[in-house]
């Protein structure tokens, strides 16, 4: 049988891929994740090559956009009465259960999309963020008790890797993600939790370079019942 039976309008669709590998880390961690070659990935974003169906259907599957959205350009909305709905004012940004990751791929590699928050693109905006450098995690386990609870979803922006001043990030430890304040020294950086029954863990300047993060929490929400 003939690959691609069912035809469909791919154009733009390598900007589309492009835009959705940001939210998996970038073109070599998407190639990973949906098995194929960088540079096979590289020719379908450049357009060069058409990608198969269930190319297509992976690359939504992981990244967490809509099939639609990434294959044709519509937008990601959900179907009322059979009709799209107007999503032009939100921005939908995953939230992975990845309160651990293995290895030394991608941060959010072998975990899954458990659903999309919905953010207005005006307070996104307001606050100098792009929807496709974000996704959001749950917190896990007390040790930032006090600012972040157990269970809590926290919004990760990923361009924001240079430690400045003090903040909250997510890092990756020993295989491991942490969501942990960092507060830059004269002698590196200090790796703080909030619940004082956790001792701070100093980086030295000639081992910055060691520390991986993640990203920069930039919003976080919690139940209060």
């Amino acid at each position: 049988m003939k690959e691609n039976l069912v035809p469909f309008d791919a154009s733009g669709i390598g900007t589309r891929i492009e835009e959705a590998s940001a939210k998996v880390g970038g073109k070599r961690s998407l190639a990973k994740m949906i098995d194929i070659s960088e540079a096979q990935l590289y020719r379908i974003i450049a357009e060069d090559s058409s990608p198969k169906l269930e190319t297509v259907v992976a690359i939504a599957n992981v990244t967490g956009v809509s099939f639609a959205w990434l294959a044709v350009g519509v937008p990601d909305a959900q179907l009322e009465n059979g009709n799209v709905a107007d999503n032009n004012e939100y921005d939908f940004v995953p939230l992975y259960d990845a309160q651990c990751s293995a290895g030394h791929g991608s941060w959010n590699e072998n975990a899954q999309v458990l659903t999309n928050l919905a953010f207005t693109r005006y307070s996104l905006r307001k606050k100098g963020l792009d929807s496709s450098t974000l996704s959001a995690i749950r917190v896990d386990g007390d040790s930032m008790e006090g600012v972040l609870s157990d269970g809590d979803a926290v919004l990760v922006d990923h361009v924001r890797t240079e430690v400045r001043g003090e903040g909250i990030y997510v890092i990756r430890m020993d295989g491991h993600l942490y969501a942990k304040r960092l507060q830059r020294t004269f002698d590196g950086i200090e790796i703080i939790s909030e619940n004082k029954a956790y001792k701070a863990i100093s980086v030295p300047k000639e081992r910055i370079d060691e520390l991986e993060v993640i990203g920069q929490v930039v919003w976080a929400a919690s139940w209060m019942i």
